[in-house]
């Protein structure tokens, strides 16, 4: 995590020295603080990354004589299968065409999305996967 920390920090330097450069030499607002807020958000991610790193123990990414296979290990637990995602994408879809076609079509919409939603938290809690 100290890397990541540093790197991030070393990456906000470089987003204000050129949203420095862009604001002198463009004059134009928008891209100028849209680089000014680049950097502030890599500045708060930089500094987590730091402050969380000396209170977790090293990780094998510290190390310079750590090989790729000290950090292998269990990644997680992933779904075999849902169908929850295309529920939510079907209903998603329905609202963003409701902002084109009428706002109506986000009475249809919402019990997708919601349907969807409540399926996928609520996933293995019943059913054959309650289990797991």
């Amino acid at each position: 995590m100290k890397i990541q920390g540093k790197m991030f920090l070393w990456l906000s330097v470089f987003i204000l020295a050129m949203a420095v450069t862009y604001g002198v030499w463009s004059k134009e607002p928008a891209g100028t603080t849209a680089l000014v807020l680049a950097f502030g958000l890599s500045v708060m991610i930089g500094f987590y990354l730091a402050f969380t790193a000396q209170r977790v123990d090293a990780m094998a990414q510290d190390n310079k004589e750590a090989d790729v296979a000290d950090e292998a290990g269990e990644v997680g637990f992933f779904s075999p299968h849902s169908w929850q995602p295309l529920s939510l994408a079907v209903g998603g879809a329905l609202a963003f065409m409701g902002v084109i076609f009428g706002w109506w079509l986000l009475y249809f919409s919402a019990p997708v999305i919601l349907i969807g939603l409540f399926g996928w938290v609520f996933e293995y809690y019943r059913g054959e996967n309650r289990t797991q």
